[in-house]
């Protein structure tokens, strides 16, 4: 069984500080900064240095993968992201919901930049847009999008784009791709847990089996029947009396998923419950609401 009272969340390679430093030094070159977050979790997806770093530029969040999120608690977060002076849209961009909305978007939030441009005599000069967020939030599965090509790298994991990249969408619009970027430190546990849960914390450094139990207690906290339809589990085999180790056994045993002798392989059943929430199999959960 893990101990999951011993295992926080750590993730700050050196490519990370890096980023921080291209972020810092390309600021002069744009008009204007995308925040990528995960609409799952808003909150813990934000990165808090990105404020100081990003200093007084517009800002548009695109609130990805609205698909998994609950509906109702996404509509919260863009109305709470406007009375914080930010311009939210959910979207989701391996399908390309709602990213008919940006460019649009872009030339609203950037009207003065435009009308400046026509009177310096610049009416067509480009409107630059640096991308940022934590790693996969879907950066390049927006840029792609946007830019018609896959010419930006995709995968579902961290880490992938290392340097950063221009791309043009139309509209005039040009887009700064950035690696993906952790804070050093999450002083929350339950933020990097949340982060882990996504897949945005690279799994390699963490234990399956105490992940897994970790998003088991969130889930029978919270959405015990989809749960249960999940996993064909009845709500009285998941009671928070029970260990969410003993019910990931369960999960594990009903899956059939066993070793030599009959006992269970948790390993494997962890590995199958956070492939299955990534992947949004569970149904649509958001983890956090607007304060």
């Amino acid at each position: 069984m893990p101990d999951q009272q011993k295992q926080i969340v750590q993730w700050f390679p050196g490519h990370m500080a890096k980023t921080r430093r291209l972020i810092k030094e390309s600021l002069p070159l744009v008009d204007c900064v995308t925040e990528m977050l995960d609409a799952r979790v808003p909150f813990s997806s934000r990165n808090p240095e990105l404020d100081e770093l990003t200093q007084q530029k517009p800002r548009i969040v695109l609130l990805n993968k609205c698909d998994m999120a609950d509906e109702k608690t996404t509509a919260l977060w863009i109305e709470w992201f406007r009375k914080q002076g930010k311009t939210a849209l959910a979207v989701d961009c391996r399908s390309g919901k709602g990213l008919n909305r940006y460019q649009p978007t872009v030339q609203t939030v950037l009207a003065d930049k435009i009308r400046a441009n026509k009177e310096r005599g610049m009416p067509g000069k480009a409107l630059r847009v640096m991308v940022v967020g934590i790693p996969n939030t879907g950066k390049s599965s927006f840029i792609n999008r946007m830019a018609g090509k896959s010419r930006a790298k995709v995968a579902d994991r961290p880490g992938v784009t290392r340097s950063n990249q221009w791309f043009a969408i139309g509209g005039g619009i040009e887009l700064l791709d950035t690696p993906g970027v952790l804070w050093p430190k999450f002083d929350d546990p339950v933020v990097g847990d949340r982060l882990a849960f996504i897949g945005s914390v690279k799994d390699e450094v963490l234990d399956g089996e105490t992940m897994a139990c970790r998003l088991l207690d969130v889930l029978r906290a919270d959405y015990m029947p989809l749960l249960c339809e999940r996993y064909k589990l009845t709500q009285d085999e998941v009671v928070p009396a029970f260990d969410s180790y003993d019910v990931l056994t369960l999960i594990g045993k009903k899956r059939g998923m066993l070793m030599r002798g009959g006992e269970v392989n948790t390993e494997r059943a962890a590995a199958a419950l956070l492939d299955e929430y990534r992947g949004g199999k569970l149904g649509r959960i958001t983890f956090e609401k607007p304060e």
